[in-house]
C-alpha cells in the first residue's frame, strides 16, 4: 500500500507541474479543466483501490503448507496491485515481453545426449562469484523450463536468474529440443504431454551436484511438464520443490475449445504459432518422411499445429486425446513434494473455470495463489513495470523460503 500511495503521489505532482507550465491559459486556465482532469484522477484512483488491487486467493491443501507460505513467502498474502493503466488481462499479456527488461546473462552451453540419440541444450548460469554459497557442491541449483516455443532468452528467465544471482543460487535453463538453435539428431522434438526430456535433465543435473538443494520452475508450458513429471514419479523425486506459474489446466480442452471463440486468443495463437513454424521448418528435413510438413506449414492456431504436427509426432489419435493427456489438473492429488502454482483469473489462456481449485484442496503439498488479475505470464505492476514483476516476487520468495525453511514442511 505505501509503494503505491507513492507512486500515486509522483503521478499527480507530475500531472501538478505539467499543468502549471503547459497549461496556463484557455480552457485549462479557466480552473475547469484542472477540476475534469483531478475528478476523474479521484474517481479513477476509487475505483482501481476498490475493484482492481486485491489480495490473492491462496488455496492450500495443508495448514501447515499456508502456515509456512504466510510465514516465510508473505507476497502470496499481500495485495497484488497491478499496473494502474496496464491492469486488464489483454494488456498485461501483450506489453510484458517488451516492457520488461533483460537482464544481461553470461551462460555456459551444455550438450547432453538423450537415450533415443538427441541431444538438449542447456544454458548454465553458473553464479561462481556467490558469496553465499562458495562451494559448488552444495550451492542450490534452480532448473529453469521456459513456456511454449521460449528458450534462456525469454525476459522472464533472465529476471529468475538476475533474482537467482542475488541469493547465491546457480541456474540451468532447459531448453527444449530443436528450439534454441542447436540441431535436432533424431525427428522429435517436444510436446506437453512427454516427461522424458525433463527426467534425462533432471537425473544430469542431479548427478552433477548430489549434495546440492535442487529446485525448479516452470512458466506456462514448462509448469505443467513439472506438475505432469511430479505426478508420474511423485515422492520418487529429487526436486526439493518446485514453483509453477500458469498452473495445471493451461491447454486442457475447455482451453482449447474457448481459443477458438477469441479474437485476441487467436492473434496471441497465431503469434505463437509462426514462432512454431519457425522452428520445425529450420529442421524441416528431419521430419519429410512422418508427417506432411505442407500441410503442417498452414497450420493458423497452436490446435491446428498441434493437430496437424505434435499429435501425430507422439503417436495421439486425435488432438483431443493429446490435450487430456497434457493437462496435470486431474493429477494434483497425486504430487508428493511441496508445489506452488501461481495464476491469474483473468488469464486469457486459462479460464478460471478450468483452475482446479477443488483438486488442490485434496494434496497437503499443493497450494495455488490466484491473482485476479495479471493476464499470461503478466503480473506487471509499478507505474513502468520495467524490473520486477508480481511473479518474480513470487519465485524469489519462494525458492528463498525452501532453500532455508523447507525443512519445518519435512
Amino acid at each position: 500500500m505505501q509503494r503505491l500511495a507513492m507512486d500515486l503521489r509522483m503521478l499527480s505532482r507530475e500531472l501538478s507541474l505539467y499543468l502549471e507550465h503547459q497549461v496556463r491559459v484557455g480552457f485549462f486556465g479557466s480552473g475547469v479543466g484542472l477540476s475534469l482532469i483531478l475528478g476523474f484522477s479521484v474517481a479513477y484512483a476509487c475505483y482501481y483501490l476498490s475493484s482492481i488491487a486485491k489480495k490473492p486467493q491462496l488455496v492450500t491443501g495443508g495448514e501447515s503448507f499456508s502456515r509456512f507460505l504466510q510465514d516465510h513467502c508473505p507476497v502470496v498474502t499481500e495485495t497484488y496491485y497491478p499496473t494502474v493503466w496496464c491492469w486488464e488481462s489483454r494488456g498485461q499479456t501483450l506489453l510484458r515481453p517488451f516492457i520488461t527488461s533483460k537482464p544481461p546473462v553470461q551462460y555456459r552451453n551444455e550438450l547432453i545426449k538423450t537415450a533415443d540419440g538427441g541431444q538438449i541444450s542447456l544454458d548454465w548460469f553458473d553464479n561462481d562469484n556467490s558469496t553465499c554459497y562458495m562451494d559448488a557442491s552444495t550451492r542450490p541449483t534452480i532448473l529453469l523450463l521456459p513456456g511454449l516455443t521460449g528458450t534462456s532468452k525469454e525476459s522472464y528467465i533472465l529476471h529468475m536468474i538476475h533474482l537467482s544471482e542475488e541469493l547465491g543460487y546457480r541456474c540451468v535453463v532447459f531448453n527444449n529440443r530443436g528450439v534454441a538453435g542447436e540441431n535436432l539428431l533424431t525427428p522429435r522434438t517436444y510436446c506437453c504431454a512427454n516427461t522424458e526430456d525433463l527426467e534425462t535433465v533432471i537425473h544430469h543435473v542431479h548427478s552433477l551436484y548430489p549434495s546440492a538443494p535442487f529446485l525448479a520452475a516452470g512458466v506456462s508450458m514448462g509448469g505443467i511438464l513439472l506438475l505432469l513429471h511430479l505426478n508420474k514419479i511423485n515422492t520418487n523425486f529429487k526436486l526439493s520443490s518446485s514453483i509453477q506459474s500458469h498452473n495445471p489446466g493451461v491447454i486442457s480442452l475447455s482451453l482449447s475449445l474457448s481459443l477458438s471463440l477469441s479474437l485476441f486468443s487467436l492473434f496471441f495463437s497465431f503469434g505463437r504459432v509462426s514462432i512454431a513454424h519457425a522452428g520445425v521448418q529450420w529442421h524441416r528435413h528431419m521430419f519429410v518422411k512422418q508427417v506432411d510438413m505442407d500441410h503442417v506449414m498452414k497450420a493458423k492456431s497452436i490446435r491446428e499445429f498441434d493437430k496437424r504436427f505434435t499429435s501425430v509426432m507422439f503417436g495421439y489419435r486425435t488432438i483431443d486425446d493429446y490435450y487430456t493427456d497434457a493437462s496435470p489438473s486431474r493429477r494434483l492429488t497425486s504430487v508428493g513434494i511441496p508445489v506452488l502454482c501461481l495464476n491469474s483469473v483473468d488469464d486469457v489462456f486459462s479460464p478460471s473455470h478450468a483452475i482446479p481449485i477443488e483438486t488442490a484442496k485434496q494434496n497437503p503439498n499443493v497450494a495455488l495463489v490466484l491473482t485476479s488479475y495479471g493476464g499470461h505470464i503478466g503480473f506487471l505492476e509499478g507505474i513502468w513495470p520495467r524490473q520486477s514483476t508480481y511473479m518474480d516476487r513470487v519465485f524469489k520468495q519462494f525458492v528463498q523460503a525452501m532453500v532455508e525453511h523447507g525443512h519445518e514442511l519435512s
